[in-house]
């Protein structure tokens, strides 16, 4: 959050540095039919606020050396002072928000009224910023036309005969006046973008968060160790005393060559008899 804070000041210093320290000249030039009575270079200054109604220069009038006092047209103080108001604000704000994050963390989430307040001032600025710059943008084209040499020749008295010859020598630099415009929107961006951050913080959301169903219980797996027990000794108890399945209903085999001691052969014949034949 401080790199947000921190983000948000340098780019307000942009807005209204760009804005309120600006400065802008064009140039005319008006040649008489007699040529002692020309100006072939006539500047003309502008700057912030804009009043341009208040600004004038000295055009001759090409007849006996006379000049006359021709004034800018429009006041744009309205949107260029809005803006430069709202940067300023903005920058204030998030270096104050910006030291009570730091230093102040606890009173900042105290009963959680500090990031509440903050997310409600955030989505203000960030509107005020959609508005200062839409109006400026708009200020900022009225202020190009206003000072165009080719319409501002218009308005001199001296250039309506075509004997005299009027021509625009430089037109303004307005770079820095285009730069504060980008910059008022992008701080709108900027600002949107910390809402978000200060929104989520602010536990809001909790509500409206879909948590994972619980896990269910797995069954416990039937107890082979004791079934197995349960065999083997099934088995043990076969071979002890029991019968055993495998040998159940055969008869005992006998050695092919008869009991050696019973006195029978292999066909269990006596060995008696077979002597006897």
């Amino acid at each position: 959050m401080s790199f947000i804070f921190s983000l948000l000041q340098l780019f307000s210093i942009f807005a209204f540095a760009t804005c309120g320290s600006y400065s802008g000249q064009f140039t005319l030039s008006v040649e008489c039919s007699n040529k002692t009575e020309s100006k072939p270079n006539i500047k003309v200054d502008f700057e912030y606020p804009f009043k341009l109604h208040q600004e004038y220069f000295e055009a001759p009038t090409c007849r006996g050396g006379a000049t006359t006092k021709v004034f800018l047209v429009g006041d744009y103080s309205s949107s260029a002072e809005f803006f430069v108001t709202i940067a300023v604000f903005a920058f204030l704000y998030s270096l104050g928000a910006l030291v009570t994050y730091i230093f102040l963390q606890n009173k900042y989430r105290e009963n959680n009224k500090g990031p509440m307040i903050d997310c409600i001032v955030t989505a203000v600025f960030a509107f005020l910023w959609l508005v200062s710059s839409s109006a400026w943008a708009k200020g900022l084209s009225d202020i190009k036309l206003a000072t165009d040499p080719e319409l501002i020749k218009n308005q001199i008295l001296a250039c309506e005969s075509q004997e005299n010859k009027c021509q625009e020598v430089r037109d303004p630099v307005m770079s820095g006046l285009n730069t504060s415009v980008a910059f008022g929107f992008l701080n709108c961006i900027i600002w949107l973008g910390n809402l978000w951050f200060v929104f989520k913080e602010t536990g809001w959301t909790a509500p409206f968060m879909k948590y994972p169903p619980p896990a269910q219980e797995k069954q416990p797996a039937p107890d082979t160790y004791a079934q197995g027990q349960g065999y083997a000794q099934q088995d043990s108890y076969g071979q002890q005393g029991g019968y055993q399945p495998d040998y159940y209903g055969q008869q005992p085999e006998y050695n092919q060559q008869g009991y050696s001691q019973g006195g029978y052969s292999q066909q269990g014949v006596p060995t008696s008899f077979s002597n006897q034949m």
